[in-house]
């Protein structure tokens, strides 16, 4: 089985949406948000979702993370942002790319929910970083084999970057698989700051990770 990892905090206006996605799949899943300390309405909003569990969690969406997979059932997991949608047939896909013994974990084919025209350019950004690096974000879907996850200790509690390091460090336990299906997240992260600028300060906070800067200082220049 599958099980859906969701980590939120305030996201009353995506999180009806996404696991309204995520039910219209044929194949048995289990959906987990958990909350860290939401005080928006998205508590009431997953309430209405009698199949969906809610944990409660200490704030920092790795701990939020490693909280809803200590919850979880199934052999695999997906963690899943709250404004992201998966195109349908999603579930599928996942089962057939871990057919492969040697893949141990993957993600999706981003797309930027809007019909800007820079977003195609991020998207084709993205998708020539993920063929060259197989390093996907944690806005395209990452699911990873519930055994491999366990033995690499989870997610580390750092305040950024937390998918990166996960992804690199499963990348020494095996093949990481990029599926053709979408992963629809929303472009208010480019809108908010302009994209250009977003844009450069993920390569930027990407170059500085990789040469071992401190993460509490990454995450303190990038939401500042």
């Amino acid at each position: 089985m599958i099980s859906v990892i969701i980590p939120v905090l305030n996201e009353a206006e995506v999180i009806a949406n996404c696991i309204g996605s995520l039910r219209t799949e044929a194949r048995d899943i289990e959906i987990i948000a958990v909350d860290g300390g939401s005080v928006d309405g998205t508590l009431e909003i997953i309430g209405n979702f009698c199949d969906v569990a809610l944990v409660k969690s200490p704030r920092g969406r790795g701990r939020q993370m490693n909280e809803g997979a200590s919850a979880a059932t199934g052999d695999i997991f997906l963690i899943l942002h709250a404004d992201t949608t998966l195109e349908q047939g999603w579930s599928n896909e996942i089962m057939i790319a871990l057919d492969d013994c040697s893949v141990k974990a993957g993600a999706f084919t981003l797309a930027i929910a809007s019909p800007e025209r820079q977003c195609r350019l991020i998207e084709l950004m993205v998708g020539l970083r993920c063929r060259l690096w197989m390093l996907p974000y944690g806005d395209q879907g990452i699911f990873v084999r519930r055994d491999v996850f366990e033995r690499i200790g989870g997610y580390r509690d750092i305040p950024l970057m937390e998918d990166v390091d996960l992804v690199e460090r499963i990348k020494r336990e095996g093949g990481i698989s990029i599926l053709p299906g979408k992963a629809f997240t929303s472009y208010r992260r480019w809108e908010k700051r302009g994209w250009i600028q977003t844009t450069l300060m993920n390569q930027l906070i990407m170059v500085m990770f990789r040469l071992g800067a401190d993460t509490q200082s990454l995450a303190e220049l990038y939401y500042r």
